[in-house]
Parts: C-alpha cells; structure tokens; sequence
C-alpha cells in the first residue's frame, strides 16, 4: 500500500517543474506515489511528463480551475495514508519526506507536520532569507492569528482531511490558510526544525485585486470565529489587522505600487491591532515603503539585493557550523 501520496499542481510552471519533480523522485523514502495535476497548461507540461519513465507518477490534465480545485483534484486520487503538498515550482530536499512520516508514525495524534523553509529566486539561487516557524502542539490560536505554514512544506494525515475538509475553490488567497485553521482546531500541528523545503519568490504580478482579497480574508476570518468561545473573539481583531497588513505589503510589492492603497490598508491594520505599530513585519513595512518613495524602485532594489547577499553570505558562514539547519 501507498504511505505517501504526493500532491503536485502546475499551471504553466514548464521552466521549473522538471527540478521540482526531480527532487521528489529523489526522496529517500521510497513508499510513494506522485500525483501530478496540470491545471490547464499552455507550456507543453503534458508532453514532456509523458516522456518520465517512473512508475510512480499518475498524471492528470483539467481545464484551469484554480490552484484549490487542482489540489482537491489531487486528493481525490490520492491512495496514501498521508499527503503532500507541493507547487510545481518548489523543491524538496532528499530527506524531507522521510522526516516528516517518523513524525506521524510516531506521535498519533498530530494531524499535519510542516518544515522550515529556504527561500530562493526564479533562477534557484538561494536568497538567504529563511523561513522557521517554531510553534507547534495545539495552535489554533496561533494559526488564526497569522499562517505560518506554507502549502509546499504540509504534511497531512488523510484521515484528518476526512474530518476538516478540503481546499475551499471559492478562495482567490489564502485557501491554505483556511484549511490549516480547519485541521488546528481539530489535531495538533507539528514542525520539522530543518531546511527541507526551497520555496521560490517570483516578481509580485500587476493583479490589484484588492477588494476580492478583502472579501477571501473577511470570509476565512469569519468562518473561523464563528462557533468559538467568547473568550476567543479579541484575537479575531488582530487577525484583520494582519490581513490588512499583508495586502499593504501586496500594493508595495506589485510590479505597479499603489501607496495610496497600501497607507490606506495599513491604517485599517492598526485601527484593527494598534499594538501591530509595534511589531517587525509593521517595521519592516515601514522601511520597504519609505525606502521606495524616497529612492525609487531601482534604487530600492538594488539595496534590497545588496542586503539579500549579505544575508546569504552570513547564512552560509551559519550552515558551516550548523549543516542540518537545525536549531540550537
């Protein structure tokens, strides 16, 4: 019997699918099928993954339907005891998948495990910068604060999708987020402290669908409070104020910056979670939007890479005395 089922979606992810898929057939854990869903790809995807010689991997084309349906689509299919998740573009080191299924064989009552995270850019340089999430155990509260987790990282039981249900294809944003609260409020939530999976950063696309982003968010958030305990309900507010605070960062990040919207969603942040004001994302929002109006988008991102370098340079020096990027 199939332990793990593998998850991968694309759409029109050719220039990066073959190293995302090459790093899964490459796992140290053998037990596994590789569920590859195109999501109606222009690129020649299905041409070439016909040309794969792996008995391993089921294929299977639809018209495009979105991200979620792609990985509803998926899960349907899938045979395995536990599911991952990966975006046609990530990559996954060698022993990710073996780490993760000690994790669930072991403690029965952790629903999904996730990893840390590298960043890097779309010619797979590793950027320095590093994603590592440290809360684990009964999160709820966390995670419905902020997500923390990233699809391409998820381990899930399959059992628990049973229970949570599945990704919500009504989500133009964050439908991981969604089913991730699902599952907390119902498992326990693990995390490996490595660096086993590389999550690629594009340039931010022109889309300004900010008013759709709004309304996703405001619906997750609702849903999400809407049986809880009234000792619960305050931190529904700082959850909007971090929403709002990261569809600030969307307007700045936009290949067109739009200012006037991202002053306006940072007020919102902090009408909803004055305390926000002081925090590191709100500083680093700060920074970056100052920076931008000030110098200029070259100028910024040239300082932005400089700093990205350096970054990378000091992590390097830190893996010389920390090869399995754990923590100390």
């Amino acid at each position: 019997m199939t332990k793990v089922s593998v998850i991968i979606t694309t759409f029109n992810s050719m220039r990066f699918f073959p190293e995302t898929l090459a790093s899964v057939l490459r796992q140290t854990f053998s037990e596994i099928e590789v569920i590859v869903v195109d999501d109606g790809s222009s690129d020649g995807i299905s041409d070439w993954i016909t040309s794969v010689e792996d008995s391993r991997i089921i294929f299977h084309s639809q018209s495009n339907q979105g991200v979620s349906s792609a990985r509803n689509t998926g899960i349907s299919l899938a045979r395995g005891e536990y599911i991952a998740f990966l975006d046609g573009d990530d990559v996954w080191v060698p022993t990710k998948v073996e780490r993760q299924v000690k994790v669930l064989d072991l403690h029965e009552e952790v629903g999904l495990v996730h990893t840390w995270l590298a960043l890097m850019d779309e010619g797979s340089r590793l950027t320095g910068r590093v994603m590592k999430p440290h809360s684990e155990g009964e999160i709820w509260q966390e995670i419905v604060e902020s997500n923390m987790i990233a699809c391409s990282s998820v381990m899930v039981r399959r059992a628990c999708l049973d229970i949570a249900g599945t990704f919500d294809s009504t989500l133009i944003v964050a439908e991981d987020w969604d089913l991730w609260i699902r599952v907390a409020a119902s498992y326990r939530i693990s995390v490996v402290r490595a660096l086993l999976v590389q999550y690629r950063i594009h340039p931010s696309s022109k889309s300004k669908r900010y008013p759709e982003m709004v309304e996703d968010f405001r619906k997750i958030i609702e849903r999400a409070f809407q049986s809880v305990p009234y000792e619960y309900l305050p931190i529904r507010s700082r959850s909007y104020g971090r929403v709002n605070l990261c569809i600030a960062w969307k307007c700045i990040q936009a290949k067109e910056p739009d200012f006037e919207k991202a002053k306006f969603f940072c007020q919102q942040a902090l009408s909803h979670y004055p305390s926000l004001r002081l925090s590191r994302e709100f500083l680093s929002f700060s920074i970056a939007s100052s920076m931008m109006q000030i110098m200029g988008m070259d100028s910024y991102v040239w300082c932005l890479s400089l700093f990205n370098t350096m970054r990378k340079i000091f992590s390097r020096t830190s893996a010389l005395s920390n090869p399995l990027g754990t923590s100390s």
